[in-house]
């Protein structure tokens, strides 16, 4: 396979077949190695990392192996009684990113019931800009992430009606460039990360039609380099997790089969690691939560055998959201 001065080579020594069993085994003894340095380093993002693993674990078909009751009770923990929100771990601050992961997996566990979700709406809610953007937490950064994870939080409890949607939409289409992408903020670089959180704003509140999906479904189709992999800007090296942000974007835009899948699956197989189970960035390197639950999200967007099929807005398993009565916008 041709390579690319930012590409790396997929050789027939990486794995070519899904090892399902052996990431399942990962995720699983992770959640046990308390003590090791990795799982103490993680601490600052410690909600998003349970979200990961449960998420994995569930498209995987094997969330029964995990303990509802530990997990809920770790949540519950991190909810800040005064602002509503969640930190990413007990005795950190609260912002919407960790805020998002604790619903997320709330869901998935049939936890919801446990924490007061009327805090969450008035936290998320009180985090939103007169111009429509969105704050992470009390200190005022600013970024379309921001409006995704608050957009996606409240139609987790079906309160969107919390929020002025319409402003919220406005401000994300100010970001939109040239290119078609979208930035963290109006001027700002596109970037495929961006690009999934603000198509996801539009997808939520029925306003995709505003895209010209031709135009962007271009700029993400140029984002897959010769190895099969997808990067997230021009000139960057590829990354499994943009298998899940460039794929899911292009699903939602009705334009997934516009890359070439079986170079895309290629690549995302051989970023598993065959001894230890779990998924990294690029061939070779360290399997983490991270690249593992987004290249079997990736995967999952393309229809492998085995994996139960995602939402790509709320990255999600799609029968969850179906439970929930969560909504999303598709384009044709």
């Amino acid at each position: 396979m041709g390579s690319h001065p930012k590409d790396v080579e997929i050789t027939d020594d990486h794995p070519k077949t899904l090892l399902l069993q052996k990431h399942a085994e990962y995720i699983l003894s992770y959640s046990k190695k308390k003590e090791d340095y990795e799982y103490t380093m993680t601490e600052h993002f410690r909600m998003s990392g349970m979200y990961w693993g449960i998420t994995a674990m569930d498209i995987l078909g094997q969330l029964d192996k995990m303990k509802p009751t530990d997990i809920i009770e770790f949540i519950r923990q991190c909810q800040d009684v005064c602002s509503g929100g969640f930190s990413p771990s007990v005795g950190h601050d609260t912002h919407i990113l960790y805020t998002l992961s604790a619903l997320q997996v709330l869901v998935l566990v049939e936890g919801l019931g446990e924490v007061d979700t009327e805090g969450v709406v008035r936290f998320v809610s009180g985090l939103q800009n007169p111009d429509g953007s969105f704050s992470g937490d009390r200190w005022g950064e600013v970024d379309t992430r921001f409006s995704f994870c608050a957009l996606a939080s409240l139609a987790l409890l079906n309160r969107l009606d919390a929020i002025k949607t319409d402003k919220a939409v406005e401000f994300v289409m100010k970001c939109q460039n040239v290119d078609g992408g979208f930035g963290t903020r109006p001027g700002s670089e596109s970037h495929a990360g961006q690009i999934y959180c603000c198509l996801g704003v539009l997808s939520l509140t029925g306003q995709l039609h505003r895209i010209n999906g031709d135009l962007l479904g271009w700029w993400l189709c140029e984002r897959q380099l010769p190895s099969g992999g997808l990067n997230g800007r021009p000139e960057k090296l590829p990354d499994v997790c943009y298998s899940w942000w460039v794929l899911a974007s292009l699903t939602m835009l009705g334009r997934l089969h516009w890359i070439n899948e079986y170079k895309m699956r290629t690549f995302i197989m051989a970023t598993q690691d065959p001894e230890t189970g779990g998924f990294t960035d690029r061939p070779g390197d360290m399997v983490d939560l991270y690249h593992t639950l987004f290249g079997l999200a990736g995967l999952s967007l393309l229809g492998e055998g085995g994996l139960k099929r995602i939402n790509p807005v709320l990255c999600m398993p799609q029968y969850v959201v179906d439970r929930i009565g969560v909504s999303v916008q598709i384009l044709d």
